[in-house]
Formats: structure tokens, sequence, C-alpha cells
């Protein structure tokens, strides 16, 4: 099995493409990106040199995944959200060797026309809401939204929410899953799964 790349792809010299990932109209994937195995990029996507993507990645339309991003395996990217890698630009000055690296870690989501500010890293299976401007660490699990994002609750592996507080502690079940989740002192951690299951790391 290789890689399936639409005709009006660019795909530079060196670059890396994983079994069965795809990339579809007019993306851009340059010379030293490592994209994982079973991963999708939408139309019009660009994919820097100093990238890294893992396994079964989902990269919707107009998504510019910059140098100094690391996605790890089952991150979903909305269309049209936002990474950036340096804190404070400008035109006239050159501040490549200044590039903030960001982690998006496993089975996060970021959804549509929302903005990552570089430096940050995004905890595993957390949810970021469509418009939300993230700018600091989000743990694991998380839920949030809105400019700038805050955190207004937890989500399970599956993508539902889970009734747990923010704050204090608690226990709940995935509806769909059965697995058993705990919040205290602001994390959320992941207890028992009930069944293992093959889209759910």
């Amino acid at each position: 099995m290789s890689a399936t790349v639409h005709p009006s792809a660019i795909i530079d010299t060196g670059a890396v493409l994983g079994d069965g990932t795809r990339v579809w109209h007019f993306a851009h994937v340059s010379a030293g990106a490592r994209i994982g195995a079973g991963c999708s990029l939408g139309q019009n996507v660009f994919v820097g040199n100093d990238v890294i993507i893992g396994d079964n990645v989902k990269i919707q339309n107009n998504v510019s995944v910059y140098d100094a991003v690391t996605l790890e395996d089952d991150v979903f990217c909305g269309p049209s959200m936002v990474f950036t890698n340096v804190y404070n630009p400008r035109a006239a000055m050159v501040r490549k060797h200044e590039y903030r690296g960001t982690l998006v870690r496993r089975g996060a989501t970021i959804g549509a026309n929302a903005t990552i500010v570089c430096g940050v890293t995004i905890g595993a299976h957390a949810f970021i809401g469509a418009g939300a401007l993230v700018n600091r660490d989000v743990p694991d699990f998380a839920l949030m939204v809105g400019v700038p994002a805050r955190q207004t609750g937890w989500m399970s592996r599956f993508g539902e929410r889970l009734p747990l507080p923010v704050k204090g502690s608690g226990e709940a079940r995935c509806p769909h899953t059965g697995d058993v989740y705990v919040a205290q002192d602001g994390l959320c951690t992941l207890l028992s799964a009930a069944v293992v299951h093959k889209s759910l790391p």
C-alpha cells in the first residue's frame, strides 16, 4: 500500500507519506515533513518542513501546519483552523529562530476556525470548540470554547461531554463505551476502559 496523491497536489522531494495517506486537491507538503499512515490532508492544506504528523490524522480543508508543529496519532484539525509559530511577528523582523513549538497530543480535536497560538500543548483527547482561541496549555480531555478559550467541561475519548465538574472531583461513565473517567484537582483521567475499541486509542 502507498499514499494517494491528487495530481494537483505538490509533494516536495524528501517528504515522507505513510501507507494509506491521502493528499487532496492543491495541497502542498514540504520536503522535511514526516506524515504517518492513514492520514487525510484536505484541499489547500499546507505542511511545513519541520512538521511531524502521526498516524490516522485528519486535516480538513484550508489548514496550514507550519514549522514547529507536531500532531500525534488520531488528531482532527477542522476546516480553516489556524496554527502559528511566531508569538510576536513583524514583517520587518526575521524571527525564524524564535519559532515556538506546538504539540497536539493523541486523539485531540481542533474545531473549525479555531486558532492555536504557538508554544502550547493540547492534551490527549482534548476538544477545542469551533472558533476558539487557545493561548495556553490544555489538559487531557478538556473541552475549551471561546476567545480566549476557557474550559467548560470534559470530553470522553468517544467525543461525548462527561458530567464532571471543571473544578472539584467526580466520576462519570461514557454512555457509548462504558469507559470510566475521574476528575480531581483540575485533571481528568481514564480510570478504566470497558471495551477495547479499534477506533478508540
